[in-house]
C-alpha cells in the first residue's frame, strides 16, 4: 500500500514510525512532515488543509490510504472532500466526516451529545455576546474555580480556569465581546469545575465496532508541579497507574459504549480515532472533552505499546472489520518527555540547531517542531521533540528519557523535570 499521513508533529512522526514497520506499507508520504519523518518517509511540502494539493498528491503517487493527524482538516471536511470526488473516493481516509468532527470543532456540540446520550460530564451552559449578562448570572450560581471554554478550535488554548468571580466575568467579556480567541470564542461554554485527576482514553472505531487502546496521562502546564500556562502537552505516561481494571470497566460501560452507539443514533459517520479526555472524580470517570484524533504527546506513549501491525489495524478500521482484530499490548510502561523552545507557550525563536540526536540510546526521539535545513536539524515550533522510553515501571521509563535528554542540546531548550510526579 501507498500511505499518506497528514500533519507535522510528534503524533505524525509516531504514526510514520509505526506504519513504516509494516511489510504492507510500500511507499510512505507525510505532508508536510518534519525532520523525523524525513528519515523514514517522503515529506511533501503541502498544508494539511490544502485539499486540492492533497488530491493531486494522492493521484500522482497512487495513494491507497490517508491517515489524518491533526483536527483542522477533519473539522474542515477532508474526509467528505474525498467521498465527494469520483477520482479519489476509493481512497481510505482514517478520520471522521465533517459532521462528526464537530465533536471537537464545537464544545457546545460535544456537550449536547454527552447530555443526549447520558454520558457523565460537568454541568454547563453556553453563551454568546448578546447573552453575556446571562453568563455573568450563571457564573454567580457556580462555586470557584470557574471554567470558561471557547466553543471553537483555539489551538488548545481556549480553556481558561479562574478562581475569582470578577476575573471570570471579565474573561467572559474578553472572550465574547472583545473576541479574545477570534471566531473560536463567538460562543463560550461555562462549566462546573470537576475536581480530580485527569487521564486520556483512546478508542479506535470503524463506525460499528470499537477497540480501546492503552490509557495515558499527559501534563499540560509548562511549569513543574502543574503550574503556569497551558501548553499542547509537556509529557505523558502509559499506562495510568490509578486506572484499575474496575475503573477501566466503568470507562467502557458508561462512556465508550454510549459514545460509539451515540455516533450511530445521531448519524455521525465515524471511522478513526476517538480521544476521550476524562477526569476521575472520586471513583467515577467523567468526560471533559472529545477530540476526533489521537492526542499529542499521548500518541508517543500509546502507539509504541501497540504490538500489532498498525497497517492491519488501520485497514480493519477502513473496511469495517475491526471486530476481527485482537489488539496486542506491550506490558511495559512507556513515557515521553517533551523538549520545548525557550519562551513557549508564549513567544519563542525558531531555527536553533539541535545536536545529540544520534547519541540517544534505548529511547526513541519523536520529532515535532523540528525540520532539516542545510543538512542540520533545527527547531521550527514550540514543542520540538518528544523523548520516549520503555521500562518495567513508569519510573524506570522516565529515568531513561531524562538520561537521554542530557545528550541533547539546542539554544534555550526547556522541559519539565517532574513528569509523573503526581502518580
Amino acid at each position: 500500500m501507498n500511505i499518506l499521513i497528514l500533519g507535522s508533529g510528534g503524533r505524525e512522526h509516531t504514526f510514520a514510525w509505526k506504519i513504516a514497520q509494516s511489510p504492507k506499507c510500500e511507499n510512505l508520504f507525510v505532508a508536510p512532515g518534519n525532520s523525523g519523518t524525513a528519515n523514514i518517509a517522503t515529506n511533501v511540502n503541502i498544508g494539511v488543509t490544502d485539499f486540492p494539493a492533497i488530491k493531486a498528491l494522492v493521484l500522482e503517487h497512487n495513494i491507497d490510504m490517508v491517515v489524518v493527524g491533526p483536527e483542522d482538516p477533519l473539522v474542515q471536511g477532508v474526509h467528505d472532500f474525498f467521498l465527494n470526488d469520483d477520482a479519489i473516493k476509493h481512497v481510505s481516509v482514517i478520520g471522521p466526516q465533517k459532521v462528526a468532527a464537530e465533536l471537537e470543532g464545537s464544545k457546545e456540540f460535544a456537550k449536547e451529545f454527552l447530555y443526549r446520550h447520558n454520558i457523565p460530564t460537568a454541568a454547563y451552559e453556553s453563551f454568546i455576546a448578546e447573552t453575556v449578562e446571562k453568563g455573568y448570572a450563571f457564573l454567580e450560581t457556580l462555586k470557584a474555580p470557574y471554567v470558561l471554554k471557547a466553543d471553537g478550535l483555539a489551538a488548545g488554548k481556549g480553556v481558561v480556569i479562574l478562581n475569582d468571580l470578577d476575573k471570570a466575568k471579565a474573561e467572559l467579556k474578553s472572550m465574547l465581546v472583545d473576541a479574545k480567541f477570534g471566531a473560536a470564542s463567538t460562543k463560550v461554554v461555562i462549566e462546573e469545575f470537576l475536581d480530580g485527576i485527569e487521564l486520556s482514553c483512546f478508542v479506535l472505531t470503524d463506525g460499528e465496532n470499537y477497540k480501546i487502546l492503552p490509557t495515558a496521562k499527559d501534563y499540560k502546564r509548562i511549569g513543574e508541579g502543574d503550574t503556569g500556562l497551558n501548553t499542547g502537552g509537556m509529557g505523558a505516561v502509559s499506562p495510568v497507574p490509578f486506572a484499575t481494571d474496575e475503573f477501566l470497566n466503568k470507562i467502557e460501560e458508561r462512556i465508550v459504549k454510549p459514545t460509539i452507539s451515540g455516533f450511530k443514533k445521531d448519524n455521525l459517520p465515524y471511522v478513526g480515532f476517538v480521544f476521550i479526555g476524562l477526569i476521575k472524580v472520586g471513583d467515577d470517570p467523567k468526560v471533559i472533552e472529545y477530540n476526533v484524533r489521537m492526542g499529542d504527546p499521548e500518541t508517543e506513549v500509546v502507539l509504541p505499546r501497540l504490538k500489532n501491525d498498525f497497517v492491519d489495524v488501520l485497514q480493519a478500521m477502513a473496511e469495517g472489520t475491526l471486530d476481527k482484530i485482537n489488539l496486542e499490548i506491550d506490558d511495559r510502561a512507556a513515557t515521553t518527555i517533551m523538549l520545548v523552545s525557550g519562551g513557549y507557550p508564549e513567544a519563542y525563536e525558531k531555527g536553533k540547531e539541535i545536536t545529540g540526536v544520534d547519541a540517544i540510546e534505548d529511547s526513541i526521539p519523536f520529532h515535532a517542531g523540528a525540520v532539516i535545513k542545510d543538512g542540520k536539524i533545527v527547531t521550527s515550533g514550540g514543542r520540538v521533540m518528544a523523548i520516549t522510553s520503555y521500562g518495567d515501571t513508569y519510573q524506570e521509563a522516565i529515568k531513561k528519557s531524562y538520561q537521554n535528554i542530557e545528550k541533547l542540546h539546542f539554544d534555550k531548550m526547556n522541559y519539565r523535570k517532574d513528569i509523573g510526579f503526581d502518580l
